[in-house]
């Protein structure tokens, strides 16, 4: 349950028993159980109708992420942050660089001169090509960066955090956010 809806259903507990009095003998109102989240959802006429700015959210302790225009919720998404070790540093932002075909110069697999992996998943930090195998980065596409070396971007999303530090959405919704952002779009992380 997200920390609004927790406040909501707390507050609106307290105006009841406020409201209600001690001399009243009615069972306070069960709160009614909030839907489970869809994978994500986006709304394309509100997002084409709202002139407000952009703004991306990005919840670690969810694993989502959520876009606005002004005050309005355009769409909301699963996404996978850093694991540990790779933590998604938290903090607020804002887009810096945007490449709808980016790869990774860091993360990869390493290839022999007929195009055949040989290594997966390398980090060039740590691991160097043999004589004759050749980098390729892991792609990236709707990359959006935001600070360093960490960005959102399309990616496997498996529910909880296990990217290398940036933020993996599902393609459809990488492809709305990367549309419907700009370079200073804000990007707020929390924890």
């Amino acid at each position: 349950m997200t920390k609004a809806i927790i406040q909501y259903i707390t507050t609106a507990s307290c105006a009841v028993v406020l409201m209600s009095g001690c001399a009243s003998r009615k069972p306070a109102p069960t709160p009614v159980p909030v839907k489970p989240k869809s994978a994500f959802t986006w709304d394309a006429a509100v997002a084409k109708s709202e002139k407000g700015p952009a703004a991306i959210i990005v919840d670690i302790s969810e694993q989502r992420a959520y876009f606005y225009k002004g005050t309005t919720l355009i769409g909301d998404t699963k996404c996978s942050s850093g694991k540990r070790g790779f933590d998604t540093p938290p903090g607020e932002y804002q887009v810096t660089q945007k490449d709808p075909k980016h790869e990774s110069n860091l993360y990869g697999d390493f290839v022999n001169d007929e195009g055949v992996v040989t290594r997966r998943n390398v980090d060039t930090s740590k691991q160097k090509p043999a004589d004759g195998e050749t980098f390729i980065g892991a792609k990236m596409p709707f990359y959006m960066r935001f600070t360093g070396g960490y960005g959102l971007h399309a990616g496997i999303v498996p529910n909880r955090p296990a990217s290398h530090g940036c933020v993996r959405l599902p393609r459809v919704m990488a492809e709305h956010f990367y549309k419907n952002a700009q370079t200073g779009t804000p990007v707020t992380v929390q924890e």
